[in-house]
């Protein structure tokens, strides 16, 4: 009898925490289909790691004589509206006026700081420009087109401060990395057409024609490539339910509008585009590139074959131990020394 009521007692205790199983389950699956917050904060916890480990790589490459200005507000109202300046030897302090890259960090637009990129920026400085790093708010507490407008308050402000900053602003290059390289592209549009300057309801701070070029990275900009049924999808349908605050985004008209891919002009600035052969997101690069060539834009595309090896993923060109890391940097370079050779004439 004792053996039996051990053998019933063990039988309910089993079921039981099968039942807890069961409802931990069904739990968690229903607070994942409520709030894209759950999958936000393991992919922030996966990027975090990631750009760790990519800036501790890039130390032993960061060059003497780069100063730097850090933590500077160019929005008073806005908390995330911070930047932080990198400038090359001996030019902080001195009269000079720099061509000026400001880049916009990556992160899927739910992750990532300037302090991911800052290291690289670092490195990208000590080649001859001045380096701007710009903060923005991330979703989903922030939504499309938030940090579109803060980079433009950002521009605005390094407009207004470009002699402390050592700015020309004639020479302005607008770049980014990942997510970063969509709000780059995106205000690029919004400085070069009216037209997407109404749609998206930004005033652009810069003309045209400050404009020299975008550097791009491994950007999203067609919603439209996104493969729904790949294993990429999961980790997309995060991104956009919580960049346009709707679970149901792939019927929201403003899907078509952050898809930038679809609103470029002529005016566009010229570009250097680059994407890995194995990054998810390089078919979008790809047709960026041919919507701006179409556009009669001049474009400096870095791809590689399907069959590059070692395969370059996502990000590939933060690892400036890889050949194909050292070949964007160099590229890159070039492609700033050749459209600011010389001030352009703002319209």
């Amino acid at each position: 009898m004792a053996t039996e009521r051990r053998g019933g007692g063990t039988r309910r205790w089993a079921i039981r925490i099968a039942l807890a199983v069961v409802f931990a389950g069904v739990g968690t699956w229903t607070v994942f289909q409520l709030s894209p917050w759950p999958s936000v904060l393991l992919i922030r916890w996966a990027f975090d790691r990631g750009a760790a480990d990519a800036s501790d790589a890039l130390r032993k490459h960061l060059p003497p004589g780069v100063t730097e200005k850090r933590a500077l507000s160019y929005d008073a109202k806005d908390p995330d509206a911070l930047l932080d300046v990198y400038f090359p030897a001996d030019v902080q302090g001195s009269t000079r006026r720099l061509t000026t890259v400001v880049w916009v960090h990556g992160g899927g637009f739910v992750s990532g700081r300037r302090e991911d990129v800052a290291n690289y920026l670092r490195i990208l400085a000590a080649r001859g420009v001045v380096v701007v790093n710009v903060d923005y708010s991330i979703a989903p507490g922030a939504t499309w087109p938030t940090p579109a407008r803060q980079l433009n308050a950002a521009l605005a402000y390094v407009q207004e401060n470009a002699g402390d900053l050592n700015v020309d602003a004639s020479r302005i290059v607008l770049a980014g990395d990942s997510a970063g390289a969509q709000i780059a592209a995106e205000v690029a549009t919004i400085t070069t057409s009216p037209e997407h300057a109404s749609r998206v309801g930004i005033a652009p701070s810069l003309r045209a024609g400050q404009l020299a070029g975008t550097l791009l990275y491994c950007g999203p900009y067609d919603a439209g490539l996104v493969e729904w049924d790949s294993p990429f999808a999961g980790f997309m349908r995060t991104v956009l339910w919580s960049y346009l605050g709707r679970k149901d985004f792939r019927d929201d008209p403003r899907l078509h509008t952050f898809s930038v891919v679809h609103h470029v002009t002529p005016a566009f600035p010229p570009t250097f585009i680059s994407a890995g052969n194995a990054d998810p997101l390089e078919p979008h690069s790809r047709a960026l590139a041919a919507a701006l060539e179409e556009q009669g834009v001049a474009v400096d595309a870095l791809f590689f074959p399907k069959d590059h090896v070692p395969a370059l993923g996502h990000e590939y060109q933060f690892n400036l131990d890889s050949d194909a890391g050292r070949m964007a940097m160099e590229r890159s370079v070039a492609f700033l020394d050749r459209v600011t050779r010389s001030p352009r004439d703002a319209p």
